[in-house]
């Protein structure tokens, strides 16, 4: 069964036990299992440094899925926080981010190919390197692999947007269609990484609602705010950063004047290759991965086998 990001509890939420205030309730109760933790965000300094390449290499390619790279950032993300040392070395920026990409592409059943982020001059990998990858993600992220995102939420908070019955639902659907698309572009900002998926998809629908229905927006924040799971101090957090994403990211698309076509994932374009050249994101530092467990590591323009166990310290 394909894997949705808006409804991960499918198998629980469709069961006969189930009722419909169930799903919410797990979905509140799952979701810190289902990202960094915060000590791994005030002290990793260098991950930034990875994580911006990563994303440059995920980006590479065209996707008919935009869930795909989504979830495959999602992934990573959780995976290195669940490390104590991991090496920013070029080749494991891109080991990582694809075999991150791989086990996407598993759980939303889409195809993908290695070979397409393997170009000559780069860093290539053999089936059996990513293969072995994948069993450590896996491992790390203890088989957890349906995650709780901001898409998990949207349904629940858009029900919240209280309108004419006539309108309700055409409103709603218009609501959760631009929050979607908040969140795909926000997912590149750090900062966003501390709060909980749930405060990011509210964020998203009232930043949605403020530029589509601004007279309603803050009757939306008052009936969001009421839910017993919300923090209203984080929240509030939230949507400045939010907010400040998104119109960073507007002036950046203005300046620019950047012919890449708008789609959920153009933002993954902008940010990474609107700031250091990939010789100057190569220089990451910080976290160490020792070498001697890969396999099948091809360096630039000649292939060699590289050991791997120790890539984890």
């Amino acid at each position: 069964m394909e894997f949705d990001l808006e409804n991960p509890l499918t198998s629980i939420s469709s069961s006969k036990d189930s009722d419909s205030t169930t799903t919410p309730l797990l979905l509140f109760s799952s979701e810190s299992d289902h990202m960094p933790s915060p000590d791994f965000l005030r002290t990793s300094v260098s991950y930034a440094l990875f994580r911006r390449e990563a994303i440059r290499i995920v980006s590479h390619a065209d996707y008919s899925d935009p869930f795909l790279p989504y979830l495959a950032v999602n992934y990573m993300d959780r995976f290195a926080a669940r490390l104590e040392n991991m090496e920013n070395k070029p080749w494991v920026v891109r080991l990582v981010a694809i075999s991150c990409l791989s086990l996407a592409s598993k759980m939303r059943n889409s195809d993908f190919s290695a070979s397409d982020f393997q170009r000559e001059g780069c860093f290539g990998f053999d089936e059996k390197t990513i293969n072995r990858m994948e069993v450590m993600i896996l491992h790390a992220l203890q088989w957890r692999m349906r995650s709780i995102t901001p898409f998990s939420f949207l349904e629940y908070f858009a029900l919240s947007f209280d309108t004419t019955a006539s309108e309700q639902a055409l409103k709603q659907q218009a609501l959760k269609a631009r929050a979607q698309d908040i969140i795909f572009k926000t997912q590149n900002e750090m900062k966003l990484l501390e709060f909980r998926p749930s405060a990011v998809a509210a964020s998203a629908l009232l930043a949605a609602c403020q530029e589509l229905f601004p007279l309603q927006f803050h009757s939306f924040e008052r009936s969001i705010s009421s839910c017993d799971c919300v923090n209203t101090d984080n929240l509030s957090r939230c949507l400045n950063h939010v907010q400040e994403t998104i119109m960073y990211g507007c002036l950046t698309e203005d300046y620019t004047k950047s012919s890449i076509r708008r789609t959920p994932l153009s933002v993954l374009n902008w940010e990474s290759t609107g700031g250091k050249s990939e010789s100057e994101s190569n220089s990451l530092s910080g976290t160490t991965i020792a070498s001697d467990d890969v396999i099948g590591v091809a360096r630039p323009i000649k292939r060699q086998k590289t050991d791997v166990n120790n890539m984890f310290l």
